[in-house]
């Protein structure tokens, strides 16, 4: 059962699933996790729509089936797609959550994280507002170690060791967060 306590943000927190503080923008694209299972795993990614811009609506567009094909040349080939992320983190800090926490987001495709397969049944998606070459805030490294905390608190099945990249679990077909994400930086913020 989840942990509705935490101690390490008095204007974040989790509340069934809600990280309270951010700000909700429904995406019809999500469902149901498997019967009693609760997320195990927090997956990083990183997105920019139009690719490399940063600050407009592609993202939220994309995440709400709302993403106008004719308003750039490289939405036409997206603007089908039914994906999601729990959470963007955008160039500026702010948080956006799309999904609840407790449910399904649509995020890691085709995946597989130690021998595990369907990595969108146990895992929560954070999307950081980049790509996989440019070099993300330090506002952004500061809020994904924050709401990490969070939910290492109220999922009692995840686990510092248990964050990884969308590129770790898709191996062969994604990319990100890429070299531009320092990990070494963000498990320093989170120690």
């Amino acid at each position: 059962m989840p942990n509705n306590d935490s101690p390490h943000s008095a204007t974040f927190r989790i509340d069934h699933g809600l990280l309270m503080g951010a700000r909700q923008v429904v995406s019809p694209n999500y469902d149901s996790r498997p019967a009693q299972q609760l997320p195990d795993l927090l997956v990083v990614h990183c997105i920019a729509l139009p690719p490399n811009e940063y600050g407009g609506e592609g993202i939220e567009q994309l995440f709400t089936n709302q993403l106008n094909p004719n308003e750039h040349p490289y939405y036409e080939s997206i603007a089908d797609l039914k994906v999601s992320a729990h959470l963007l983190i955008r160039r500026c800090g702010e948080l956006v959550q799309f999904v609840n926490f407790d449910q399904r987001a649509w995020h890691a495709g085709q995946s597989c994280f130690e021998g595990r397969e369907s990595c969108n049944n146990f895992s929560i998606g954070i999307e950081l507002e980049g790509t996989d070459t440019d070099s993300y805030e330090t506002v952004q490294y500061e809020q994904l170690a924050m709401v990490s905390r969070l939910l290492l608190d109220y999922y009692p099945t995840m686990s510092l060791s248990r964050i990884t990249g969308h590129e770790t679990i898709a191996p062969n077909r994604k990319t990100d967060p890429g070299p531009g994400f320092d990990w070494l930086y963000f498990r320093q913020l989170l120690a």
